[in-house]
C-alpha cells in the first residue's frame, strides 16, 4: 500500500502523458498525411482506405481507454485513502478530503487526454470520407 501511495500520480499521470503524446504524434503523422497524398496513385477504393486509415485505431483506442485510466487512479487513491483512514490513529478530516481530492484528478487528467483523442479521431474520419468522395469522383472523370 505504501508503494501506490508514494507512486500513484507519477503512474497514472505517466501512463496518461504517454498515451496523449502516442495519439499526438499520430493525429500530426495523419493530417500531414492527408495534405500530401495523391489520390491518383491508388487503383483501388479498398487500397486508399487501408492507407486512409492508418494508425485511426491507435487514436480512437486512446479516446476511449484514457477516461479508464483515469478512472482506475481515482479507485486506487481513494481505496488509499479508506486504507489510512482504516489504520486509526490520528487522521483528520482536511488530510481525508486532500487524499480524496488527489484521487480524482486523476479523472480530470483521463478525460483531459480522452476529449482531443476523440475530437482528432472523428476529424481525421470526415477526412477520410471527404477524401473517398474525392477519389471516387476521379474515377468517374469528375475533378
Amino acid at each position: 500500500m505504501e508503494f501506490l501511495r508514494l507512486h500513484l500520480d507519477h503512474l497514472i499521470l505517466g501512463v496518461l502523458g504517454l498515451m496523449s503524446f502516442v495519439m499526438l504524434a499520430l493525429a500530426v503523422e495523419r493530417y500531414l498525411y492527408f495534405w500530401r497524398v495523391n489520390l491518383k496513385q491508388f487503383q483501388h477504393i479498398e487500397l486508399l482506405k487501408l492507407a486512409l486509415t492508418r494508425n485511426l485505431t491507435t487514436i480512437s483506442s486512446v479516446g476511449s481507454n484514457a477516461p479508464y485510466i483515469g478512472l482506475l487512479g481515482t479507485v486506487l487513491g481513494i481505496l488509499v485513502t479508506f486504507h489510512d483512514m482504516g489504520q486509526g490513529g490520528k487522521i483528520d478530516v482536511n488530510t481525508i478530503m486532500l487524499g480524496l481530492a488527489m484521487a480524482l484528478k486523476a479523472t480530470a487528467a483521463g478525460l483531459l487526454v480522452a476529449i482531443p483523442a476523440i475530437v482528432f479521431y472523428n476529424g481525421l474520419l470526415r477526412k477520410v470520407e471527404v477524401l473517398t468522395s474525392r477519389w471516387t469522383a476521379l474515377q468517374d472523370g469528375q475533378t
